[in-house]
């Protein structure tokens, strides 16, 4: 389908830049585009009834939102040094000195940032990962040029205020990419009738603790249960700073750990909440979801369309029925979507 031109995109390499694809575009044709292909790619797995969408949410923000670059460097042997983004078709790196939907801090600091990463490249590097990225404050930081160049002691910590929670993370764990939509994520998670005081919320691949410090005060008790140990540093940095005695955060997969905490739960109202990588939920996992007892709500944050779609063919087959859909536009300009799906037992 071909998108008709509507605006004039802020982005002098846009079209050429692999990263953004909706820049000339009304917001609400985005949005709209975005809804209907939601739609079209779930329905192809499953025969949903329109009633379970709910209307996509914008983004407080559609320019200058994301917290975090991920640039490409390339060192050639004249020591020329090109930092950018890949392009759209195979070819040269894409050279930029701005990014319009970075925040402001790291768009103005990518020039600081080629310069410093020219000069702190050995001679015998000819390509790096960089990330850069910054919080809620105007500090930028980047690594990506050598081992545990990603690592930041806690001072140097990045951060976000959401609903009196301090929530910290790193260059080195997850984190979503969008600050400006996190409150109305929170604000429409915490008005679902799914929590109850006595219930156990289990955060699997929960990475540094920010939705269970989000929703610590409607349960008895968080599990954030988080593979990556770098997360789960900073789940337990976070659980610190902020004295919140009713979460734990615990490293391993969630087949080790769950069946056990689950057959603890006093109540069978538990909820468990999943937020995978893009590949989605594996195979194991989806097993282990379909014969889990003593939980009465799944929520599952997706920002892959077509792996949720399969996801959720699998989950309903298992015994789950889908209660809502709810995109949120996590991704301004780009073709990416955020999905939250909560589910009940049937």
């Amino acid at each position: 389908m071909t998108l008709p031109e509507k605006s004039s995109p802020p982005c002098s390499v846009f079209g050429s830049c692999g990263g953004c694809q909706y820049q000339h575009l009304d917001y609400a044709d985005e949005l709209a585009l975005k809804d209907r292909g939601l739609k079209d790619v779930l329905c192809v797995e499953l025969p949903l009834d329109q009633s379970l969408f709910r209307s996509i949410v914008p983004s407080p923000k559609i320019y200058h939102y994301r917290n975090r670059l991920d640039l490409k460097l390339i060192h050639r042997r004249n020591r020329d040094v090109h930092v950018g983004f890949s392009p759209v078709d195979r070819g040269p790196v894409i050279e930029i000195t701005a990014c319009p939907i970075a925040m402001e801090a790291i768009s103005s600091f990518i020039p600081q940032l080629r310069q410093e990463a020219a000069a702190a490249i050995p001679k015998e590097y000819r390509m790096a990962n960089l990330t850069v990225r910054c919080g809620q404050g105007s500090e930028v930081r980047w690594g990506g040029i050598g081992r545990k160049s990603l690592r930041l002691e806690a001072r140097d910590y990045f951060y976000v205020d959401i609903i009196g929670r301090r929530v910290y993370y790193s260059l080195d764990t997850f984190f979503q990419a969008n600050l400006s939509i996190l409150p109305p994520l929170i604000d429409f998670l915490r008005r679902q009738d799914i929590w109850s005081q006595g219930a156990v919320f289990f955060d699997l691949y929960g990475g540094v603790g920010f939705f269970g410090m989000c929703v610590n005060d409607l349960v008895a008790k968080v599990v954030n249960i988080e593979e990556n140990v770098h997360a789960v540093r900073l789940a337990k940095y976070n659980i610190s700073a902020n004295s919140l005695t009713n979460v734990e955060a615990v490293e391993g997969r969630i087949e080790d750990i769950l069946p056990a905490r689950l057959a603890g739960a006093m109540t069978g109202k538990n909820i468990v909440m999943v937020d995978p990588p893009r590949a989605g939920l594996s195979q194991d996992a989806i097993l282990l979801l379909n014969r889990l007892e003593r939980v009465r709500h799944l929520v599952y944050l997706s920002c892959d369309p077509k792996n949720l779609a399969v996801n959720l063919k699998d989950l309903v087959a298992g015994g789950w029925e889908i209660m809502l859909i709810q995109p949120f536009d996590f991704f301004p300009r780009t073709r990416h979507v955020e999905t939250l799906v909560i589910l009940k037992r049937s």
